[in-house]
């Protein structure tokens, strides 16, 4: 894409992706606390879609609600826009449904737009993933070592002893020997019941959030959603899908990946110009959850830029909400 393009794409979207999520997380908030989770997801859905419509993009969905037999919107492979740049779209209207419906902390809307050809197209698979914020030197990471060691790298870099790091992982059974291997160490560890997409973005700013490092395996769709997150801010992120039957294997060929053990470095994940953006559903630790008020609703959001690392924060209040 030429640059003047991606200029354009930049100064009209930066704020128009807000509008999107927004959108979305007030339909979802709605529902908050409700214990149905397929009803907040689709109110997400279908709001976010017809706030992408609106957009001067050629969009292709990439990172969606599942293919296209699965998801009746937002699916792989939809387009959405109202013309212009080509650009793909990964999205997730409602990131954390179960913390939604059980109004938990840290659920999200979150999308992330880029220059056509620029995120993985990842199967809807699970993915091994480590990440930790900016700040620190290339290398610092590695998945293919032991949590000990990556923790320790972590800790030297950082100049503090490794009992001051703390790393978020996902409450599973499946987690139970990393979980062992991380308390081990001395580090403490912040178990998170959904919502891997917040937890990564979380090591973005530890101080805010507690969190210094992402540890584990979640849904690789997400890991691409992170991702682009994290590149915006100069984080660093690795991540291998986990293809463990000729089923999965077959369906990531069909998506062109020729590698099944490939591990995949945070810019090839997402490459190129990255805009970002995530509005709070509920409270948690980096974003405010929608607040209804009498007179007005209040959303708190988050818009990030890769080839700046602009962090732009956002708490709108809007009186018009017939608009929503």
């Amino acid at each position: 894409m030429a640059k003047s393009v991606v200029a354009g794409l930049d100064r009209i979207l930066t704020m128009e992706l807000v509008r999107v999520t927004e959108r979305a997380a007030v339909a979802a908030a709605r529902l908050r606390g409700r214990g149905d989770e397929k009803a907040a997801d689709q109110v997400a859905v279908d709001a976010m879609r017809q706030e992408l419509n609106r957009l001067a993009i050629n969009g292709t969905v990439v990172i969606g609600e599942g293919e296209r037999d699965e998801a009746p919107m937002l699916y792989i492979g939809e387009e959405v826009g109202a013309g212009g740049p080509e650009v793909d779209i990964a999205l997730d209207p409602l990131e954390g449904t179960t913390i939604c419906a059980k109004n938990l902390p840290n659920a999200l809307a979150v999308i992330a737009i880029a220059e056509k050809g620029s995120l993985l197209f990842a199967p809807d698979v699970y993915m091994d993933k480590i990440a930790v914020g900016p700040g620190y030197p290339d290398g610092v990471i590695d998945i293919d070592a032991s949590p000990a060691e990556n923790i320790a790298n972590l800790a030297k870099a950082k100049g503090v002893p490794v009992s001051e790091i703390t790393a978020c992982i996902l409450d599973r059974p499946r987690h139970a020997k990393l979980i062992d291997a991380v308390r081990t160490t001395g580090a403490a560890i912040r178990l998170i019941g959904d919502g891997d997409v917040a937890g990564v973005i979380h090591t973005t700013d530890p101080e805010e959030t507690g969190i210094d490092i992402y540890l584990g395996t979640g849904g690789a769709p997400e890991g691409v959603l992170a991702a682009a997150a994290l590149r915006c801010t100069g984080g660093q992120m690795q991540g291998r899908l986990i293809l463990d039957t000729p089923e999965k294997v077959e369906r990531a060929a069909k998506m062109g990946i020729a590698d099944p053990k490939k591990v995949y470095r945070i810019e090839e994940m997402a490459r190129g110009d990255v805009l970002f953006a995530a509005t709070g559903v509920t409270d948690g630790n980096l974003l405010a959850g929608v607040k209804f008020g009498r007179d007005a609703i209040t959303t708190h959001t988050i818009v990030l830029r890769s080839s700046s690392k602009t962090v732009r924060e956002i708490k709108a209040r809007h009186q018009d909400i017939e608009k929503f």
